[in-house]
């Protein structure tokens, strides 16, 4: 399981990596888009996060891996035919097959990870995972930023297209599961107990989107950072990122869920009212490379789950999950450009105010049995 998750966790890596070091520059230079458009489109590219608990569906008749298998292939495609279809409609559409296949896979990899593993190797698995991720980030950074003087847009989206979609079709043909593996539901799942993890999964898509979306358009639009300048500092965030991973994994193992992510809020409220404050490129370069950063304490909600959950309730929560988290990213985009056309350092605040709230009702978090001999 380990290896099947190590090679379609690298292909998603270089294929959203891929595809989002190019989008901005993609969208603003060869398209003409402006905030608006592209929180449009960032909008609608959460739609299928909002609709994966359908996953559901598939899993009444095909297995998990197998689902993630082809989910990988798909993203591969959406990715390889974006550079064919240069216009605001022909990059919602392949943005829509991208995300489908990246979402889909996104909560599979989740489900098999902490069925597949114990409370204590599951964030280190996570964390070791998302290393791997950050280095192959970085290779595919290196890669476009030599690519983008020698080729175009669409020869670049069709080659890492392809890659993608060779290894999900690798990924099909394999048998990872235990057969000792606990049954899971294939219905949804949800119970009052595990509202928390609903609650941190809502606010925590809704701030992603201000990262993911804002953030980056910030540097592009207001700062005039070219594709190369993005591309070295993504791959400046990945190897920050690769080192600090393992890091996290085991400060949440020794020190709980609850302080970690404590930790995490009150220092994302600094970052974005940092970004909204203050007006120097290089700044706002570095607060990106720190908002990455705590971007992957987020595995802390996982975690909490798997320790306090039903083990046969893993597959159909984090499908819950995962559409849950997504609920807000289906408008937020679209509000925030609307917003930042109004004013650009709203969406700032407004990511600051959900830090605050993610850290109140992080403090309901309940200790583990062992936390509390501890």
């Amino acid at each position: 399981m380990y290896v099947f998750l190590l090679v379609l966790s690298i292909a998603t890596a270089l294929g959203f990596q891929g595809w989002r070091t190019l989008f901005n520059n993609f969208a603003v230079d060869q398209i003409g888009l402006n905030g608006l458009d592209i929180g449009a489109i960032q909008s609608f590219r959460e739609v299928p996060g909002f609709l994966v608990v359908t996953a559901l569906f598939f899993l009444m008749f095909i297995r998990e891996d197998k689902f993630a298998s082809i989910s990988i292939m798909v993203m591969g495609v959406g990715i390889g035919i974006t550079g064919l279809f240069p216009t605001f409609w022909g990059l919602m559409f392949t943005t829509l097959i991208m995300s489908i296949g990246f979402h889909y896979f996104e909560t599979a990899n989740q489900s098999l990870t902490l069925q597949s593993f114990s409370k204590k190797d599951s964030p280190l698995v996570m964390a070791r995972l998302r290393s791997i991720m950050s280095f192959t980030n970085i290779a595919i950074g290196g890669a476009i930023y030599g690519l983008t003087f020698v080729t175009d847009f669409n020869t670049i989206y069709i080659m890492i297209g392809v890659v993608v979609v060779i290894a999900g079709g690798w990924a099909l043909f394999q048998n990872p599961i235990h057969k000792d593996a606990i049954p899971q539901h294939k219905k949804m799942i949800f119970k009052q107990k595990y509202w928390l993890f609903y609650v941190l999964n809502l606010l925590s898509g809704a701030r992603r989107q201000v990262f993911v979306v804002f953030a980056v358009l910030l540097l592009v639009e207001k700062y005039n950072f070219t594709i190369q300048e993005i591309t070295i500092l993504f791959v400046l965030n990945n190897v920050v990122s690769m080192y600090t991973n393992p890091i996290i994994a085991r400060l949440l193992n020794k020190y709980g869920e609850r302080k970690m992510l404590s930790f995490e809020y009150i220092s994302l409220i600094i970052v974005f009212l940092c970004y909204a404050l203050i007006e120097n490129r290089w700044v706002v370069a570095g607060l990106y490379i720190i908002d990455h950063i705590y971007f992957n304490f987020s595995i802390g909600i996982k975690t909490y789950f798997q320790k306090h959950a039903d083990p046969k309730d893993i597959a159909p929560s984090m499908a819950v999950g995962f559409t849950i988290n997504h609920v807000v990213a289906v408008f937020l985009p679209l509000l925030g450009g609307w917003i930042w056309l109004k004013d650009w350092t709203l969406p700032f605040y407004g990511g600051a105010f959900l830090c605050v709230l993610s850290l109140i009702f992080t403090q309901f978090m309940l200790p583990t049995p062992e936390e509390i001999e501890e």
